[in-house]
Order: C-alpha cells, then sequence, then structure tokens
C-alpha cells in the first residue's frame, strides 16, 4: 500500500509498505477512505519540531475508514461499517483513567503520531479507538471528528453565556471550528483575530463578526473598543499567544488555552492575572467527547465544508505544506487511493 511516513524533522516521504495485517482479536483492519492534515501535523515536521513523533511512523491522526476485517473479540462492530477513530489510546488502568479523566493518561500512545495512522490506504487500530458514523453523512462533515471532538471537550470547559463575547486567535480548523460552536452555543458577538487573509475570510463566511489583523493596528484597543470591556472569553486555538490573550480578555473574564506547540514560551505576568481574577482554562484533546461529536456530524448543523479548501492524494501532501504554513490551505482533505 501506499502511505506517508515520518522520517524526522522536515522529513515526510510517501513510501510503499505491506498492508498490514490485524495482530490482536481486538484489533480491525480499515481501508482508509479519509484523512486530514492538521497543526499537529505541521508541528511534527517543523524544525526544530514543536510535538514529538516516532520516526518511522505513518503519520495521519485525523482519519476515517471502512471495515474490511476484525479479530475474534472484536464486539458491537461488523465488517462494511464506516467508522471515525480516536487516535488517543488510552491504558485504562492509571490513576487518571480510573477517575474518568482518559485525556490525561499517564501511559497513552497515538496513532498517526506515535503509532501508524491514516496518512495510508490502510490502517489497523484497536476496536476502543472507533465509532460508526452514518454513510449517509457527508465527508466534508465527516472528517472533522477527531478535530472537532477536541475542540467539544474544550468548548464545554469555556463557561459559555448566553451573549458572551468571545475573542478567537487564530483561523486555521481549530479556530473556526470554535467559531462555529460559539455561534451555535448562544454568544453575543465574536471576533476573531487572523493575518491570513484567505482565512479571515472563511471566518467571516463561519459566522465572525469581526476579523481583525493583529500586524495592522492595536488589537488590545480594538477589542476593548468592540467589546467595552474586553471580551468575556478569549481562546488560543493557535498555541503560542497566552500572553496576547491576556490583553483581551475583561477582568473576571476566562482563557481558554487549546493550542499546542511546545517551542512556545511566552513570558506571562502572573500579577494581572491574580489582580483581575482571570480565569485560566487548559484543555486537552477529546476527553468522552466521541459520541457527541458523531451526532453533531449526522446532524449536519455546522457548515464545515465551508472551510474545506484543497483535496489531495497521498502524493500531494508534501505539496500542500507550504500553502498550510501560509495560511491559503484551511482543511486538507487526504483520498489515499
Amino acid at each position: 500500500m501506499k502511505c506517508a511516513v515520518f522520517h524526522g524533522p522536515g522529513d515526510l516521504r510517501v513510501e510503499q509498505r505491506p498492508t498490514p495485517q490485524i495482530g490482536r482479536n481486538s484489533d480491525v483492519l480499515l481501508r482508509v477512505e479519509a484523512a486530514s492534515l492538521c497543526g499537529t501535523d505541521l508541528h511534527i515536521l517543523a524544525n526544530p519540531p514543536g510535538h514529538p513523533a516516532t520516526p518511522g511512523a505513518i503519520l495521519g491522526h485525523e482519519y476515517l475508514g471502512e471495515i474490511v476485517d476484525a479479530g475474534n473479540a472484536v464486539e458491537g462492530l461488523q465488517v462494511g461499517d464506516r467508522v471515525v477513530v480516536d487516535p488517543n489510546i488510552t491504558c485504562g488502568r492509571c490513576a487518571y483513567c480510573r477517575r474518568g479523566a482518559n485525556n490525561l493518561c499517564l501511559n497513552m500512545t497515538t496513532l498517526g503520531i506515535f503509532l501508524d495512522g491514516g496518512f495510508a490506504e490502510y490502517n489497523v487500530a484497536p476496536v476502543q479507538a472507533l465509532y460508526p458514523i452514518s454513510k449517509q453523512t457527508p465527508l466534508e462533515q465527516a472528517i472533522f471528528a477527531e478535530p472537532l471532538s477536541c475542540v467539544l471537550n474544550s468548548f464545554g470547559q469555556a463557561g459559555l453565556k448566553m451573549g458572551d463575547n468571545v475573542v478567537i486567535l487564530g483561523a486555521g480548523p481549530i479556530g473556526l471550528l470554535f467559531l462555529m460552536l460559539f455561534r451555535s452555543g448562544g454568544a453575543g458577538r465574536l471576533g476573531v483575530a487572523e493575518i491570513s487573509a484567505n482565512r479571515s475570510r472563511l471566518a467571516a463566511v463561519a459566522g465572525a463578526d469581526v476579523v481583525w489583523n493583529p500586524r495592522q493596528g492595536d488589537l488590545a484597543a480594538q477589542v476593548k473598543e468592540w467589546s467595552g470591556l474586553g471580551a468575556d472569553i478569549v481562546v488560543d486555538s493557535v498555541g503560542s499567544l497566552f500572553a496576547e490573550a491576556l490583553k483581551l480578555v475583561r477582568r473576571g473574564g476566562r482563557v481558554v488555552l487549546f493550542g499546542m506547540n511546545s517551542q512556545a514560551a511566552p513570558a506571562v505576568r502572573q500579577y494581572e492575572i491574580t489582580r483581575h481574577e482571570i480565569s485560566i482554562v487548559g484543555t486537552y484533546i477529546a476527553g468522552r467527547t466521541f459520541p457527541q461529536t458523531v451526532r453533531t456530524l449526522e446532524s449536519g448543523r455546522l457548515p464545515l465544508e465551508s472551510i474545506v479548501t484543497h483535496r489531495i492524494g497521498l502524493d500531494g501532501i508534501q505539496g500542500i505544506l507550504p500553502a498550510l504554513q501560509s495560511g491559503e490551505a484551511v482543511e486538507v482533505i487526504i483520498r489515499p487511493e
């Protein structure tokens, strides 16, 4: 089969490998329908990398597929089912798993980062990672299962109250998913900060009331004028804008930290957080939101197809990376066949 293999910082190669086989009774063999690139993949491929990965692993942690074979212990799923994948494999035994916080598992590993993932024609995944989704759900909806599950977890902890003014930093796929959820969840006014003209346009299409370019003018002053006191909620969907978020949130407001970049180390004045009673919320991956995510995708209520900008095959992965880095590309769907 054809696949895209990580060999080190900046080194992703499209190769031929044997089609994987089921190794355990709880394994499932998938024919990958589609995968998508995300900011984590860009961090993995950066030099120096902003996220670790296993050299030799097939990347791609956002994907869905059709079951073509299953181990003897697999229950609740069958050959022919269409499934989305929760790529984060937890142990179920550590102190955090036992507390119900499986997203904080001490022994977690991840398909498409540390284990072989979805940038391939076929993939083997454990049955506990798979969730059936209707074959009537359009691909342009279903492909968002993994990122939307993570954003739903974060959205649930954002403390949104009806009418709250929200500012989202970054209009990549994650920022745009936040925008759609806050819009459907009852936010008052929604502002987005984004430097890319293309992503700014998509933010307006997805429901932003205003889009600012932080390189053009004083963003903090613009947000305060727009909101009166500052935003009730500020979301950093990039992973390196904590200091900027603190300048935009009102006293008593909340900053939600979502994006991740291990190279980011902003200087933050703790005094301002304490003096202004600002709540800081960090959220990580999906938690237990995949069933909710599938129902949301099957409902078709979010305009997800509006932010799909490119559709490519595996051979086009390397060529699309500069467009993702520049903001020209937003959601990229990869069809392996």
